[in-house]
């Protein structure tokens, strides 16, 4: 074939890492969107969307089949999710045609007390080890969903995990790093290699990996319901392990766990109503982010460039000091959410902004008065927004010897500052980083979505609703275009933010938008790797059509039929 002078130009001329070369879309990296008229879904890894999808085929809905992926995460990427841990969701039930929160984040334990860190002469409680370890609330929040809104049997929910956990699956690319991650992280404590070392290193891309004993704790689970993990041997496990190591959390812990049922809060913005769960988790500060930025004609600034980032940062600014003051566990501490997200708040704090100079930092309002997210969709229009983690990527490194999975380190999020809303007490759910979102518009449902990451998270949400909204992105390019991080703000941990944190920026912005930010003195630094992963699923409207994004920065894959 003789090449032609033009199509030399495309292969040469045109940067690899652009999409300038694509017919439609935005020019930075991007795909298409997937489309499917019946059901979708989006996950951080293919072969549990392809679970998700295969449930639904065999007569399941959205929920069983959310369930499922969860299920299968916690096999294919015990680096960031897992039956260990915790579980937030939104779900948009088609019919009684309204959306249901669930909190299934689990409390600390009853025998520990604040007085005791005081008497290690501990400022901080430790990321890894026994003392971090609260009660894992994933599998409670399975069956409370399935309860609820389930289709099928828990049995056939669970089986494709089994069967992959027993016969083994390939390892794939950004899941085999965070394996060598963790490995450095919690790799020297007990049942670490039997678990995840079979063959004596971690599995790297392409190897085949297989976790007997989670498959046999999944079937315990699939046929003795929630009990058999929250008072049955699992729990006497569990408890035995944790207690051997110089922890504290107890089977009466895990016996005594409760998931609940929260009201879904929003914010209207320019016309669209962004739903997010209540505190302990974080979510309003997204819904706070865009109060503020509603006031200001952001498509006018334009993507990417030096005022909208400085806008954007400085509203993530004021919404995270409120964080850091207010947000708990609503048991304990009565967090404000009317009036933070009320517009006649944003109007006050957005007066704070100076649009030529980043603040060092803000006061919080005065007030009166690595993780895995998955969506799902199915034919009958219901929809589910989940998310789920072990927190510091595989969590505490407490593994009860034959289970075949890893306890959380939620417990590290409490603050030991006597007074402070998040501080420490037995039997409390500790502030919570992982949030799902959904979006309706006009009284239907209009997108499913989430990002994975930390305190990434809200200022992700934030970002992906502007760039469908103000900057007129679909659901890919939305997920796919340059991220803004904002780090180093008050946490609720009790830790301050000192001079203004710093700001990361992907790959994408020019070297004039950050001459820009540091004319404004913010200051620059490179943080690859902590910008999130996404996952969305919108529903056209008008024909009924649903759209799929997955996050290009993960192994993610959407899919439908």
């Amino acid at each position: 074939m003789k090449l032609t002078v033009p199509f030399l130009c495309l292969l040469l001329c045109v940067p690899f890492a652009s999409a300038y070369d694509r017919i439609t879309g935005q020019p930075f990296a991007t795909r298409s969107e997937v489309l499917a008229s019946n059901a979708m879904a989006a996950t951080s890894q293919p072969l549990a969307t392809q679970v998700a999808l295969d449930v639904m085929k065999r007569g399941g809905n959205a929920v069983d089949a959310a369930i499922a992926a969860n299920a299968m995460l916690g096999l294919v990427e015990p680096t960031g999710c897992g039956i260990g841990g915790d579980l937030f969701a939104i779900v948009w039930d088609a019919q009684t045609k309204q959306l249901y929160g669930l909190n299934a984040s689990g409390r600390s334990p009853q025998s520990l007390t604040l007085d005791y860190f005081k008497q290690q002469d501990m400022t901080k409680i430790p990321s890894f080890g026994a003392l971090p370890v609260s009660v894992p609330g994933a599998v409670d929040g399975w069956f409370m969903l399935h309860e609820r809104f389930g289709s099928i049997p828990m049995t056939a929910i669970l089986a494709p995990a089994i069967t992959y956990a027993r016969e083994g699956f390939p390892v794939s690319e950004v899941i085999a790093y965070y394996f060598q991650l963790n490995k450095k992280r919690i790799g020297e404590y007990p049942n670490f290699a039997d678990v995840f070392m079979p063959t004596g290193d971690v599995p790297k891309k392409g190897e085949i990996f297989a976790n007997p004993h989670l498959a046999a704790t999944y079937e315990k689970i699939a046929t003795g319901g929630r009990d058999a993990f929250y008072k049955g041997d699992i729990a006497r496990a569990i408890a035995a392990h944790v207690e051997a190591q110089g922890g504290f959390l107890s089977y009466d812990d895990l016996a005594a766990h409760q998931s609940n049922w929260v009201e879904p809060v929003s914010t209207n913005y320019r016309g669209y109503d962004v739903w997010e769960l209540p505190p302990n988790g974080q979510g309003i500060a997204a819904l706070q982010i865009l109060n503020v930025l509603e006031q200001y004609d952001i498509e006018s600034m334009g993507l990417n460039s030096a005022e909208y980032v400085h806008t954007f940062v400085e509203a993530k600014k004021l919404a995270f000091e409120d964080r850091a003051k207010y947000y708990a566990d609503p048991e304990f501490s009565a967090t404000p959410v009317d009036f933070l997200l009320s517009k006649d708040y944003a109007k006050q704090r957005r007066a704070l902004i100076d649009p030529n100079k980043a603040a060092a930092r803000y006061e919080a309002g005065a007030y009166e008065g690595d993780t895995i997210y998955l969506t799902v969709a199915d034919q009958q229009g219901n929809m589910v927004s989940l998310i789920q983690s072990n927190y510091r990527g595989m969590g505490s490194g407490m593994i009860p010897p034959d289970l075949g999975f890893v306890l959380q380190n939620r417990g590290e999020s409490f603050s030991l500052e006597a007074g402070h809303a998040n501080v420490f007490a037995p039997n409390k759910r500790p502030f919570h980083t992982i949030i799902p979102a959904f979006i309706t518009r006009n009284g239907k449902p209009f997108m499913s979505f989430g990002v994975m990451g930390g305190g990434t998270q809200p200022q992700m949400h934030a970002q992906i609703v502007v760039n469908m909204i103000d900057f007129g992105m679909n659901l890919q390019e939305a997920g796919d275009a340059p991220r803004i991080l904002h780090s180093g703000s008050s946490e609720p941990t009790g830790h301050k933010m000192k001079d203004g944190g710093y700001v990361s920026l992907e790959s994408g912005f020019s070297s004039l938008v950050r001459r820009g930010l540091t004319d404004r003195a913010h200051v620059l630094r490179d943080a690859p790797g902590a910008f999130g992963g996404y996952q969305a699923i919108m529903r056209d409207l008008k024909t009924g059509v649903y759209y799929g994004a997955s996050e290009s920065r993960k192994d993610g894959h959407a899919a439908g039929f």
